[in-house]
């Protein structure tokens, strides 16, 4: 079993008579990208603050990298959903001053600085004043100031907010690469293609309750429809416990009855010796399951 990097108790968190989050609890493991996930309101915010230390929980415990939160600070890099730069220093300077805020030597500051204004293409503003920024590259700068003092774990709320497509594969792509180096990533967005693109594991919570939890490819198959893509050059019309059969050129589109899976129904192709170029089950959009659960959970 991997490492439990973010361990996350019961954890409660009022505000007079208002209950932000409400008995959560969830794991993080080194090397994961998780996601925490919800709709607005939910709670993701305030839980994210707790981790930081910034706020402080009512009951319940977490521990991050097995301390309390604020003991591990040096070790975790945070995109916070306000965004706050040195708006009057030059780009390089405020990554430099971030990194060595978190221990880092002048010189490794400077070096890796470099190194990560050339990874999100701002080279050619390091000593240009905050200020100056567009709004996209200002996010890039934040996205960085985050990573610049090697951080063993990233908890990052909305690191796409105000990106172009373009912008928008490069830190999903620099995520990858952090993942790939072994950090552990905590990612808190609502462009839930990037999600099903990054993330290994989610907690869905609503109300500050979880209600979706686990890893994301399991959540998937669980809530897969009955439905099967099938490429054939038969005629598979005869075929029983189909509800119903589009055929587009040798593409089908089958919904299946509800007692028959689809290995019933490719075992009965194989037995049949209909032969099978393409088989595949419907995979249901992350979204479409979000809105399902979150409408489900409000009706109960």
């Amino acid at each position: 079993m991997p490492q439990k990097v973010v361990e996350v108790s019961n954890l409660v968190k009022r505000y007079n008579s208002f209950t932000a989050v409400d008995d959560l609890s969830f794991d993080v493991y080194a090397g994961d990208v998780f996601g925490l996930l919800g709709p607005n309101g939910a709670g993701k915010t305030t839980t994210i603050r707790i981790m930081m230390d910034i706020f402080k929980a009512d009951a319940g415990t977490i521990e991050i990298l097995s301390q309390p939160p604020g003991a591990a600070r040096s070790h975790i890099g945070y995109l916070p959903e306000e965004r706050g730069l040195y708006r009057n220093l030059k780009v390089q300077e405020v990554l430099i001053y971030l990194a060595r805020l978190k221990g880092m030597p002048g010189d490794t500051a400077r070096q890796r600085a470099g190194m990560l204004l050339e990874r999100v293409q701002l080279t050619d503003w390091a000593n240009r004043k905050v200020k100056d920024l567009s709004r996209g590259m200002q996010q890039k700068l934040q996205f960085v100031a985050s990573l610049v003092h090697d951080p063993e774990l990233i908890v990052m709320d909305e690191p796409f907010l105000g990106l172009d497509p373009v912008n928008v594969e490069l830190i999903r792509n620099m995520i990858q690469d952090l993942q790939a180096e072994g950090k552990t990533i905590v990612l808190s967005t609502h462009q839930l293609n990037m999600v099903e693109a990054l993330c290994d594991r989610i907690v869905l919570i609503n109300h500050g309750r979880p209600i979706l939890y686990g890893e994301l490819a399991e959540i998937k198959r669980h809530y897969a429809p009955h439905t099967v893509r099938l490429r054939t050059s038969a005629d598979i019309a005869a075929l029983p416990d189909m509800v119903q059969a589009e055929r587009h050129g040798l593409d089908f589109s089958l919904t299946l009855d509800a007692d028959t899976s689809p290995q019933m129904l490719l075992r009965e192709l194989v037995d049949r010796n209909i032969p099978v170029e393409v088989f595949e089950v419907a995979s249901v959009p992350l979204e479409e399951i979000f809105i399902a659960v979150v409408k489900e959970d409000r009706h109960e």
